[in-house]
């Protein structure tokens, strides 16, 4: 078998103690392993921003000018240049099935995040990203986690994230649409953390009309 993000042959190693057993089937190389990179202390309690001692100052920010919104984001991965390639293959160019690089650890991270029985809401896509990508990525982490995902949300078509600045992220104008109100706590799912913009202008829409808490699970931050 070959790694699903270099291509190199991965060989099982054979010792006294796996030759019993049935071979594993590592879908990553050693050297693709090590560079995932899993965040760990010290984050942003509130956001997940690795290697970040304390609130955050764009946390502290949204908390001035949008209290209460968001009760925490957890994150898996850091988003440096190694999965940001990766994302960009799944995501832009067809290749789904890297998807499995990550999915044990998305599995545990989830199961340790305290979300579980929380209703869980995607984040919609445009009809024209929808069509451009043929999946939608948040529906796509949800059913890996094995839960069932809800879309009380509608979405225009809006200008790609990717291709904005942070600070026009940041007060950019709300896309979404709130087309069923929800009594329960919400988990709001995503691919990528970059302004935390995104998920806060879907969890205001819910605190507006009764939402009691709102957290969010991302693979990157």
């Amino acid at each position: 078998m070959r790694c699903l993000s270099c291509h190199t042959e991965i060989i099982p190693e054979v010792t006294w103690s796996t030759f019993w057993k049935p071979p594993t089937k590592d879908v990553a190389c050693p050297m693709c392993i090590e560079q995932l990179n899993e965040i760990s202390d010290p984050f942003c309690p509130q956001c997940h921003r690795p290697d970040h001692k304390g609130v955050c100052k764009d946390c502290q920010l949204w908390e001035k000018t949008h209290t209460d919104v968001l009760e925490r984001n957890v994150s898996v991965f850091p988003y440096n240049e190694f999965h940001k390639d990766i994302v960009a293959r799944w995501k832009y160019r067809g290749d789904y099935v890297l998807v499995d690089i990550y999915k044990e650890a998305i599995q545990r991270k989830w199961s340790a995040s305290g979300f579980k029985g929380m209703q869980v809401i995607h984040v919609p896509l445009s009809e024209e990203r929808m069509q451009e990508r043929g999946f939608n990525q948040s529906e796509a982490i949800i059913g890996l986690l094995g839960e069932r995902s809800t879309s009380p949300f509608e979405r225009t078509h809006s200008e790609k994230q990717s291709k904005r600045g942070k600070k026009d992220r940041m007060y950019s104008k709300n896309p979404f649409q709130l087309i069923e109100a929800t009594s329960k706590p919400v988990v709001l799912v995503d691919d990528i953390y970059t302004t935390g913009r995104t998920i806060r202008h879907m969890a205001a829409l819910l605190k507006e009309t009764g939402c009691p808490s709102v957290s969010s699970f991302t693979i990157f931050r």
